[in-house]
Protein backbone atom coordinates (compact mmCIF):
# COMPACT_ATOMS: atom_id res chain seq x y z
CA UNK A 1 0.00 0.00 0.00
CA UNK A 2 1.27 3.49 -0.86
CA UNK A 3 0.34 5.63 1.67
CA UNK A 4 0.00 9.40 0.90
CA UNK A 5 0.77 12.59 2.97
CA UNK A 6 0.09 16.17 1.79
CA UNK A 7 2.15 19.22 3.21
CA UNK A 8 1.33 22.39 1.88
CA UNK A 9 1.09 21.72 -1.88
CA UNK A 10 3.77 18.77 -2.05
CA UNK A 11 2.49 15.05 -1.69
CA UNK A 12 4.76 12.42 0.15
CA UNK A 13 4.58 9.43 -0.68
CA UNK A 14 6.89 5.71 -1.35
CA UNK A 15 7.02 7.13 -4.88
CA UNK A 16 6.78 10.92 -4.80
CA UNK A 17 10.53 12.79 -4.71
CA UNK A 18 11.87 12.95 -1.85
CA UNK A 19 10.60 15.96 0.90
CA UNK A 20 13.59 18.16 1.92
CA UNK A 21 13.12 20.13 5.36
CA UNK A 22 15.56 22.75 6.36
CA UNK A 23 16.00 22.90 9.76
CA UNK A 24 16.76 26.73 11.07
CA UNK A 25 16.92 25.51 14.88
CA UNK A 26 19.33 28.60 16.75
CA UNK A 27 21.12 29.04 13.28
CA UNK A 28 19.67 33.09 13.05
CA UNK A 29 22.51 33.87 15.69
CA UNK A 30 19.15 36.18 17.54
CA UNK A 31 19.18 38.05 14.39
CA UNK A 32 15.97 38.66 12.65
CA UNK A 33 17.31 39.81 9.41
CA UNK A 34 19.73 36.62 9.53
CA UNK A 35 16.35 33.79 10.06
CA UNK A 36 14.91 35.93 6.81
CA UNK A 37 17.79 35.02 5.16
CA UNK A 38 17.85 31.73 5.68
CA UNK A 39 14.44 31.48 4.83
CA UNK A 40 16.15 32.70 1.58
CA UNK A 41 18.40 30.53 1.02
CA UNK A 42 16.12 27.42 2.01
CA UNK A 43 14.36 28.28 -0.92
CA UNK A 44 17.55 28.87 -3.33
CA UNK A 45 18.86 25.58 -2.17
CA UNK A 46 15.59 23.16 -2.83
CA UNK A 47 14.26 22.87 0.54
CA UNK A 48 10.14 21.83 0.26
CA UNK A 49 10.24 23.82 3.69
CA UNK A 50 11.90 25.38 6.52
CA UNK A 51 11.52 23.87 10.01
CA UNK A 52 12.12 26.49 13.05
CA UNK A 53 11.44 25.49 17.07
CA UNK A 54 8.56 27.01 18.80
CA UNK A 55 9.68 27.40 22.28
CA UNK A 56 10.95 30.13 24.91
CA UNK A 57 13.70 28.32 27.64
CA UNK A 58 10.75 28.91 30.15
CA UNK A 59 8.34 26.79 28.17
CA UNK A 60 11.13 23.73 27.32
CA UNK A 61 13.09 23.76 30.40
CA UNK A 62 13.73 25.41 34.61
CA UNK A 63 16.02 28.36 35.34
CA UNK A 64 17.69 26.00 37.96
CA UNK A 65 21.76 25.74 38.17
CA UNK A 66 21.34 22.46 39.72
CA UNK A 67 23.61 19.89 38.55
CA UNK A 68 20.72 17.70 35.81
CA UNK A 69 20.71 21.10 34.26
CA UNK A 70 24.13 21.38 33.18
CA UNK A 71 25.00 20.17 29.79
CA UNK A 72 28.30 17.61 30.11
CA UNK A 73 27.89 14.99 27.93
CA UNK A 74 30.51 16.16 25.65
CA UNK A 75 28.31 17.90 23.18
CA UNK A 76 29.19 21.17 21.31
CA UNK A 77 27.23 23.23 24.33
CA UNK A 78 28.75 21.54 27.37
CA UNK A 79 29.33 24.03 30.37
CA UNK A 80 26.02 25.59 29.58
CA UNK A 81 23.21 24.75 31.75
CA UNK A 82 20.06 24.13 29.29
CA UNK A 83 18.04 27.53 30.02
CA UNK A 84 20.98 29.22 29.20
CA UNK A 85 21.64 27.38 25.93
CA UNK A 86 18.03 27.72 25.13
CA UNK A 87 17.92 31.59 26.03
CA UNK A 88 20.08 31.69 23.11
CA UNK A 89 18.75 29.63 20.40
CA UNK A 90 14.94 29.77 20.90
CA UNK A 91 13.71 32.18 18.08
CA UNK A 92 11.25 34.74 19.00
CA UNK A 93 7.84 33.99 18.68
CA UNK A 94 6.94 37.73 17.17
CA UNK A 95 9.44 36.63 14.17
CA UNK A 96 7.60 33.35 13.15
CA UNK A 97 4.44 34.66 11.32
CA UNK A 98 6.53 37.22 9.09
CA UNK A 99 9.12 34.30 8.11
CA UNK A 100 6.27 31.90 7.30
CA UNK A 101 4.71 34.55 4.88
CA UNK A 102 7.93 34.79 3.69
CA UNK A 103 8.72 31.51 3.23
CA UNK A 104 5.21 31.02 1.05
CA UNK A 105 6.36 33.96 -0.84
CA UNK A 106 9.41 32.72 -1.87
CA UNK A 107 7.24 29.22 -2.77
CA UNK A 108 8.16 26.72 -0.21
CA UNK A 109 6.26 26.14 3.39
CA UNK A 110 7.54 26.50 6.95
CA UNK A 111 5.86 24.80 10.13
CA UNK A 112 8.08 24.43 13.37
CA UNK A 113 8.55 21.95 16.47
CA UNK A 114 6.11 22.78 19.48
CA UNK A 115 7.53 22.36 22.60
CA UNK A 116 4.44 22.91 24.98
CA UNK A 117 0.30 23.37 24.44
CA UNK A 118 0.47 26.66 24.49
CA UNK A 119 3.49 26.85 21.51
CA UNK A 120 0.60 24.25 19.50
CA UNK A 121 -2.01 26.99 20.15
CA UNK A 122 -0.08 29.74 18.95
CA UNK A 123 1.20 27.82 15.65
CA UNK A 124 -2.50 26.88 14.72
CA UNK A 125 -2.93 30.93 14.82
CA UNK A 126 -0.16 30.17 12.04
CA UNK A 127 -1.98 27.72 10.26
CA UNK A 128 0.79 25.89 9.31
CA UNK A 129 0.37 22.77 7.77
CA UNK A 130 2.45 19.83 9.49
CA UNK A 131 3.74 19.76 13.08
CA UNK A 132 7.04 17.91 14.39
CA UNK A 133 8.05 16.40 17.36
CA UNK A 134 11.33 16.74 18.02
CA UNK A 135 13.35 13.55 19.66
CA UNK A 136 13.56 14.34 23.71
CA UNK A 137 9.59 14.83 23.37
CA UNK A 138 8.26 11.76 22.19
CA UNK A 139 7.59 10.90 25.37
CA UNK A 140 5.68 14.05 26.12
CA UNK A 141 2.12 11.96 24.94
CA UNK A 142 -0.48 14.67 26.06
CA UNK A 143 2.04 17.30 23.61
CA UNK A 144 1.79 14.50 20.87
CA UNK A 145 -2.65 14.26 21.23
CA UNK A 146 -2.25 18.11 21.26
CA UNK A 147 -0.48 18.53 17.95
CA UNK A 148 -2.22 15.44 16.62
CA UNK A 149 -5.73 16.75 17.31
CA UNK A 150 -5.42 19.37 15.35
CA UNK A 151 -5.11 17.31 12.05
CA UNK A 152 -2.56 18.29 10.82
CA UNK A 153 0.97 16.12 9.46
CA UNK A 154 2.85 15.18 12.48
CA UNK A 155 6.50 14.31 12.06
CA UNK A 156 8.08 12.12 14.44
CA UNK A 157 12.20 11.99 15.01
CA UNK A 158 12.86 8.85 17.26
CA UNK A 159 16.63 10.15 18.12
CA UNK A 160 16.45 8.51 21.83
CA UNK A 161 13.34 6.36 21.39
CA UNK A 162 12.89 2.88 22.34
CA UNK A 163 10.26 1.03 19.76
CA UNK A 164 7.65 1.06 22.75
CA UNK A 165 8.36 4.60 22.92
CA UNK A 166 7.59 5.35 19.00
CA UNK A 167 4.59 2.87 19.59
CA UNK A 168 3.17 4.94 22.13
CA UNK A 169 3.63 8.17 20.23
CA UNK A 170 1.81 6.55 17.24
CA UNK A 171 -1.14 5.17 19.68
CA UNK A 172 -1.71 8.72 20.98
CA UNK A 173 -1.65 10.03 17.24
CA UNK A 174 -4.32 7.32 16.38
CA UNK A 175 -6.39 7.87 19.07
CA UNK A 176 -6.75 11.49 18.08
CA UNK A 177 -8.10 10.12 14.65
CA UNK A 178 -4.79 11.50 13.42
CA UNK A 179 -2.84 8.66 10.83
CA UNK A 180 -0.42 11.21 8.97
CA UNK A 181 2.44 10.26 10.73
CA UNK A 182 5.94 10.41 9.54
CA UNK A 183 8.70 8.63 11.37
CA UNK A 184 11.82 10.38 11.26
CA UNK A 185 15.23 8.07 12.05
CA UNK A 186 17.71 9.83 13.95
CA UNK A 187 20.51 9.98 16.37
CA UNK A 188 20.53 12.89 18.83
CA UNK A 189 24.39 13.55 18.49
CA UNK A 190 25.91 16.69 17.06
CA UNK A 191 27.34 15.92 14.50
CA UNK A 192 26.69 12.44 14.38
CA UNK A 193 29.35 10.13 13.77
CA UNK A 194 28.60 7.43 10.37
CA UNK A 195 29.50 4.59 12.71
CA UNK A 196 26.41 5.93 14.85
CA UNK A 197 24.13 6.23 11.67
CA UNK A 198 22.62 2.70 11.39
CA UNK A 199 20.47 3.63 8.15
CA UNK A 200 19.60 0.58 7.92
CA UNK A 201 16.60 0.90 10.58
CA UNK A 202 14.85 3.47 8.65
CA UNK A 203 13.50 -0.31 6.91
CA UNK A 204 12.94 -1.24 9.63
CA UNK A 205 10.74 1.92 11.11
CA UNK A 206 8.41 1.13 7.97
CA UNK A 207 8.08 -2.82 8.54
CA UNK A 208 7.46 -2.28 11.64
CA UNK A 209 5.07 0.72 12.10
CA UNK A 210 3.63 1.19 8.59
CA UNK A 211 4.70 4.66 8.08
CA UNK A 212 6.55 7.11 6.02
CA UNK A 213 10.29 7.42 7.00
CA UNK A 214 12.81 9.70 6.68
CA UNK A 215 16.04 10.66 8.21
CA UNK A 216 16.44 13.53 10.44
CA UNK A 217 20.58 14.25 9.48
CA UNK A 218 23.20 15.45 12.29
CA UNK A 219 25.75 14.32 10.14
CA UNK A 220 28.25 16.25 7.76
CA UNK A 221 27.95 16.20 4.47
CA UNK A 222 25.24 14.70 2.16
CA UNK A 223 26.66 11.00 2.28
CA UNK A 224 24.27 9.58 4.95
CA UNK A 225 21.20 11.59 3.21
CA UNK A 226 21.75 9.85 0.11
CA UNK A 227 21.77 6.53 1.20
CA UNK A 228 19.22 6.92 3.42
CA UNK A 229 17.25 7.52 0.39
CA UNK A 230 18.55 4.27 -1.22
CA UNK A 231 17.06 2.55 1.81
CA UNK A 232 13.54 4.07 1.50
CA UNK A 233 13.34 7.49 3.29
CA UNK A 234 10.92 9.84 1.63
CA UNK A 235 11.89 13.12 3.97
CA UNK A 236 15.19 14.35 5.01
CA UNK A 237 15.62 17.22 7.37
CA UNK A 238 19.27 18.86 7.35
CA UNK A 239 20.12 22.07 9.27
CA UNK A 240 21.31 24.77 7.49
CA UNK A 241 23.08 28.07 8.13
CA UNK A 242 24.03 30.53 6.29
CA UNK A 243 27.80 29.99 6.89
CA UNK A 244 29.38 28.05 9.41
CA UNK A 245 31.75 30.32 9.85
CA UNK A 246 29.56 32.88 11.23
CA UNK A 247 28.97 30.75 14.54
CA UNK A 248 25.79 29.69 16.19
CA UNK A 249 24.67 26.73 18.63
CA UNK A 250 23.81 24.49 15.82
CA UNK A 251 26.44 26.01 13.21
CA UNK A 252 28.92 23.50 13.47
CA UNK A 253 26.64 20.48 12.26
CA UNK A 254 24.81 22.58 9.54
CA UNK A 255 24.72 22.93 5.83
CA UNK A 256 26.14 26.12 3.83
CA UNK A 257 23.07 26.76 1.47
CA UNK A 258 25.34 25.59 -2.27
CA UNK A 259 25.93 22.01 -0.06
CA UNK A 260 22.06 21.93 0.59
CA UNK A 261 21.29 22.37 -2.63
CA UNK A 262 24.06 19.71 -4.11
CA UNK A 263 22.53 17.24 -1.94
CA UNK A 264 19.58 17.77 -3.12
CA UNK A 265 20.91 17.41 -6.93
CA UNK A 266 22.63 14.23 -5.87
CA UNK A 267 19.22 13.19 -3.56
CA UNK A 268 17.17 13.54 -7.05
CA UNK A 269 20.20 11.55 -9.07
CA UNK A 270 19.87 8.74 -6.67
CA UNK A 271 15.92 8.78 -6.94
CA UNK A 272 16.49 8.65 -10.86
CA UNK A 273 19.03 5.91 -10.70
CA UNK A 274 16.60 3.18 -8.12
CA UNK A 275 14.18 3.72 -10.77
CA UNK A 276 11.23 1.18 -10.02
CA UNK A 277 12.79 -2.40 -9.51
CA UNK A 278 11.29 -4.46 -12.02
CA UNK A 279 14.04 -5.88 -13.66
CA UNK A 280 13.63 -5.04 -17.12
CA UNK A 281 15.93 -3.49 -20.07
CA UNK A 282 15.56 0.32 -21.34
CA UNK A 283 15.60 1.04 -24.73
CA UNK A 284 18.92 1.29 -24.75
CA UNK A 285 19.46 -1.47 -23.14
CA UNK A 286 17.78 -3.80 -26.13
CA UNK A 287 19.53 -1.61 -28.91
CA UNK A 288 22.82 -2.69 -27.35
CA UNK A 289 21.56 -6.31 -26.76
CA UNK A 290 22.47 -6.40 -30.52
CA UNK A 291 26.05 -5.66 -29.61
CA UNK A 292 26.56 -8.99 -27.36
CA UNK A 293 28.14 -12.46 -28.68
CA UNK A 294 26.93 -14.83 -31.44
CA UNK A 295 27.74 -17.89 -33.65
CA UNK A 296 29.60 -16.25 -37.07
CA UNK A 297 31.70 -18.17 -39.83
CA UNK A 298 34.86 -17.27 -38.86
CA UNK A 299 36.58 -18.65 -42.05
CA UNK A 300 35.29 -19.36 -45.72
CA UNK A 301 33.03 -22.31 -46.17
CA UNK A 302 31.94 -24.39 -49.10
CA UNK A 303 28.65 -25.86 -49.29
CA UNK A 304 28.45 -29.11 -47.61
CA UNK A 305 31.68 -28.58 -45.25
CA UNK A 306 31.23 -29.50 -42.02
CA UNK A 307 31.05 -27.35 -39.02
CA UNK A 308 33.85 -27.09 -36.36
CA UNK A 309 35.64 -25.18 -33.60
CA UNK A 310 38.07 -24.21 -36.94
CA UNK A 311 35.51 -22.25 -38.83
CA UNK A 312 32.69 -21.46 -36.37
CA UNK A 313 32.60 -18.76 -33.56
CA UNK A 314 31.38 -16.75 -31.12
CA UNK A 315 31.77 -13.49 -31.33
CA UNK A 316 30.21 -10.25 -31.41
CA UNK A 317 28.08 -8.42 -32.52
CA UNK A 318 24.60 -10.34 -31.56
CA UNK A 319 23.64 -10.96 -35.48
CA UNK A 320 23.59 -14.66 -35.34
CA UNK A 321 22.46 -17.90 -33.43
CA UNK A 322 22.69 -17.93 -29.62
CA UNK A 323 26.19 -19.05 -28.70
CA UNK A 324 23.90 -21.76 -26.75
CA UNK A 325 23.60 -23.28 -30.12
CA UNK A 326 27.26 -23.86 -30.76
CA UNK A 327 27.37 -27.96 -29.56
CA UNK A 328 24.54 -27.96 -31.50
CA UNK A 329 25.87 -27.08 -34.89
CA UNK A 330 29.11 -28.64 -34.65
CA UNK A 331 29.61 -31.76 -36.94
CA UNK A 332 26.55 -30.64 -39.13
CA UNK A 333 27.04 -29.27 -42.30
CA UNK A 334 26.78 -25.78 -44.66
CA UNK A 335 23.66 -25.36 -47.20
CA UNK A 336 25.30 -22.81 -49.35
CA UNK A 337 29.21 -21.04 -49.48
CA UNK A 338 29.72 -18.54 -47.07
CA UNK A 339 32.54 -16.11 -46.37
CA UNK A 340 33.75 -15.03 -43.12
CA UNK A 341 32.10 -12.63 -41.11
CA UNK A 342 28.87 -14.57 -41.91
CA UNK A 343 26.36 -14.79 -39.55
CA UNK A 344 25.83 -18.14 -38.92
CA UNK A 345 21.72 -18.92 -38.93
CA UNK A 346 19.02 -22.14 -39.16
CA UNK A 347 19.06 -21.70 -42.89
CA UNK A 348 23.02 -22.08 -43.21
CA UNK A 349 22.37 -25.50 -41.63
CA UNK A 350 21.48 -28.61 -43.80
CA UNK A 351 19.71 -30.51 -40.95
CA UNK A 352 18.66 -27.46 -39.15
CA UNK A 353 18.26 -27.45 -35.86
Amino acid sequence: MNKEIQIGNRLISDTSPVYLIAEMSGNHNMDYSRAGRIVDAAAYAGADAVKLQTYTADTITLDCDDKPFWIDQGTLWDGMTLHKLYEKAYTPWEWQPPLRERALEKGIELFSSPFDHTSVDFLEKMDVPAYKIASYEITDIPLIRKAASCGKPVIISTGVAYLQDIEKALDACREEGNEDVILLKCVSAYPTPYEDMNLRSIETLKKEFGCITGLSDHSMGSVAAVAAVALGARVIEKHLTLRRADGGVDSAFSMEPEEFRQMKEDIRKAEAALGSGEYTLTEKQKTEKKRARSLFISRDMKKGEAFSSDNIKSVRPGDGLLPEFYDRVLGRHISRDAKLGTPLSVDLIEEGL
